[in-house]
């Protein structure tokens, strides 16, 4: 980083192995409990080690406890990130939390795999916001996205004219709204094709609901802040609320972190309405817990922008004999779409991160 660079920034990293240390250093240093659950099959781009860390911080026997997910798309995972580190060096936050009954439990890099290698998906492809499926009954079909599937994922890269000029004809008849929920809202029935929710749970789905069952099994209390980017406004989180469609839950969510909350079933948010998502993991592990839930939305670079450099990621994994250029291109592309590398995005990311922590234990 510059010497000009803001405070916040030390707390950020550029690649997977260096934000997960600086996580592991800023927990140890806060006096948190920590827990490793390395990935079984899978190094990271440098060859390091993958895992899912876990930090505790509070009493052992607190009844009520707030998380704070990083990584669920791997390459959204830098924001994430460090902004769990700024907080574990927030010894005040650390107090007022003990002190309102809550512990705090951070969860870093959801998807290693996808945080290491620069990818949104995991070691197979696999979108895990829309992994969270019963895989014992029928998976819904997605018809909209065979219908673009194949202008979306052309032969070449970067896509010609022609195969541009058609998906954005589509778009525009369409709308972008139903070109946004073709594209993201799920699919099951094609394993190298964006947004694929996979044929069974991946090895982070059942570390997730290892972790709930874990640390969640006789509390009082769940509260739950997902960290995500590519969507929206720049610098701007988005709390988006997560859990069942339901009115109640709904208004429980707003009345924790205000009537700002949207969501994706009253065509609120900036997401389209999406299946699988992580939130399900709760009622499938800890049943009847008090649980409310957001994903807070960082938004970086024009929708059109990100979905391109989604589109490119997926091109260059089918495409494995790409040159080390267009490689290198595809990947600052990626990059660029889910982390905003610049101070004013960090400052607002940590700042709108605390306000949303505080408001989920009742101290804002």
């Amino acid at each position: 980083m510059p010497a000009s660079a803001s405070p916040i920034a030390r707390c950020f990293a550029q690649r997977y192995a260096e934000a997960r240390q600086k996580f592991l250093t800023a927990a140890r240093q806060a006096g948190a409990t920590l827990t490793e659950f390395p990935h079984p099959t899978e190094t990271g781009s440098e060859g390091e080690v993958l895992a899912i860390d876990v930090a505790w911080i509070g009493a052992v026997d607190a009844s009520r406890v707030l998380m704070i997910t990083s990584g669920t798309h791997g390459a959204e995972g830098f924001c994430g990130s460090g902004a769990q580190v700024a907080l574990l060096g927030d010894t005040a936050l650390h107090a007022e939390c003990r002190q309102a009954g809550f512990a705090l439990l951070l969860v870093h890099a959801v998807n290693p795999y996808g945080f290491s290698h620069l990818r949104r998906v995991n070691e197979d492809n696999v979108d895990l916001n829309r992994n969270f499926m019963d895989f014992d009954q029928p998976l819904p079909t997605n018809a909209p996205y065979a219908e673009v599937a194949p202008l979306l994922l052309p032969a070449h890269w970067p896509a010609s004219d022609a195969d541009q000029a058609a998906l954005m004809k589509i778009a525009a008849e369409r709308g972008m709204g139903w070109y946004q929920a073709a594209v993201s809202a799920g699919q099951y029935h094609d394993p190298g094709g964006l947004f694929f929710g996979g044929q069974k749970p991946t090895w982070s789905n059942y570390t997730l609901r290892r972790i709930l069952a874990r640390f969640g099994t006789d509390r009082q209390a769940l509260r739950w802040i997902d960290i995500h980017t590519g969507l929206g406004p720049w610098g701007y989180g988005e709390p988006i609320y997560m859990g069942p469609d339901e009115p109640a839950q709904i208004a429980k969510a707003r009345e924790i972190w205000g009537p700002c909350v949207t969501s994706i079933y009253d065509g609120s948010s900036t997401s389209a309405n999406l299946t699988g998502l992580a939130w399900q993991a709760v009622p499938q592990t800890l049943g009847t817990i008090d649980y409310a839930g957001i994903a807070l939305e960082f938004g970086t670079l024009p929708l059109a922008e990100v979905l391109d450099a989604l589109r490119g990621d997926h091109w260059l994994h089918r495409h494995p004999e790409a040159d080390e250029n267009q490689r290198a291109l595809i990947k600052h592309a990626v990059w660029r779409a889910f982390y905003g590398d610049a101070d004013d995005w960090r400052d607002g990311v940590v700042a709108q991160v605390l306000e949303a922590v505080r408001k989920g234990v009742g101290i804002a």
